[in-house]
C-alpha cells in the first residue's frame, strides 16, 4: 500500500465532525450574544473540512432567517448555476446541515446511530486542563468520535462550554496579539489534528 493509499484509507475511518456555533456566544464584553453568519466562514470552512475528512459542518444558528439564507447558498452551489461553474465548492457546501441549536447536533448525529461523540470546545482564552492537540489527535486516528465546536463573535458561552467534554488549547503564533478569524484557526485546527505530518 502506497503512503497516499494509506493515508486516504485512514482518513475514511475519521469520525470528526465540526460545528460553528453562532449562538450562544459572547460579544468582546463577555455578553451572551448571536452573531451573524458569515459566506466566508461557510465557504472556507467546509472547503477545510472537506480537504480534512470531515464528515459533517454544522451551522448552528437560531435566526430562521439565517439558517434560510445557508440554506439559500449551498443549494446555488449545489443545485444551482454554481453546481455548474465550480463542482469542487458544491461538494465541499455539501458538508453544511444547518441546525436551531446544539442538541439538534446531537440528535443529527444519534439519528446517524451513534452515540454522544466526545465534544470538544475551541478557545481563544487559555484555559487550565486543556487537551493537548497531539492526544486528540491520537484519540481521532484510533477512530474515536469526536465533535468540534467552533465559536464566532468572541467565543462560546459559559453554557456551551458547560456541555463539552473537553477545551482545545488557543491557536496563537506567541505573541499578543491573538485575534484569528473562526476559518483561519479551524483551518489551523484541523491541520493540527488531522494534517499529514513530514
Amino acid at each position: 500500500m502506497s503512503a497516499g493509499e494509506g493515508r486516504l484509507a485512514g482518513q475514511q475511518s475519521l469520525r470528526l465532525d465540526l460545528a460553528l456555533i453562532h449562538y450562544p456566544v459572547c460579544d468582546r464584553r463577555r455578553e451572551v450574544i448571536g452573531s451573524a453568519v458569515t459566506n466566508l466562514d461557510l465557504h472556507d470552512l467546509a472547503r477545510a473540512g472537506k480537504t480534512y475528512g470531515v464528515r459533517n459542518f454544522f451551522v448552528v444558528t437560531p435566526f430562521a432567517e439565517q439558517r434560510r439564507l445557508v440554506e439559500e447558498l449551498v443549494a446555488h452551489w449545489r443545485l444551482g448555476h454554481g453546481a455548474r461553474y465550480n463542482q469542487d465548492r458544491g461538494q465541499a457546501l455539501a458538508l453544511i446541515t444547518v441546525c436551531p441549536a446544539l442538541t439538534d447536533v446531537f440528535g443529527h448525529l444519534a439519528g446517524q446511530g451513534e452515540g454522544r461523540p466526545l465534544t470538544v470546545a475551541t478557545s481563544a482564552r487559555p484555559r487550565e486542563h486543556s487537551l493537548p492537540y497531539a492526544v486528540l489527535r491520537r484519540r481521532l486516528w484510533d477512530g474515536e468520535p469526536c465533535l468540534l465546536l467552533l465559536g464566532t463573535g468572541w467565543g462560546l458561552a459559559p453554557e456551551v462550554l458547560s456541555q463539552v467534554d473537553e477545551i482545545l488549547p488557543p491557536v496563537g503564533g506567541g505573541g499578543d496579539y491573538n485575534h484569528l478569524s473562526v476559518r483561519s484557526a479551524g483551518a489551523i485546527i484541523l491541520d493540527r489534528l488531522l494534517g499529514d505530518r513530514v
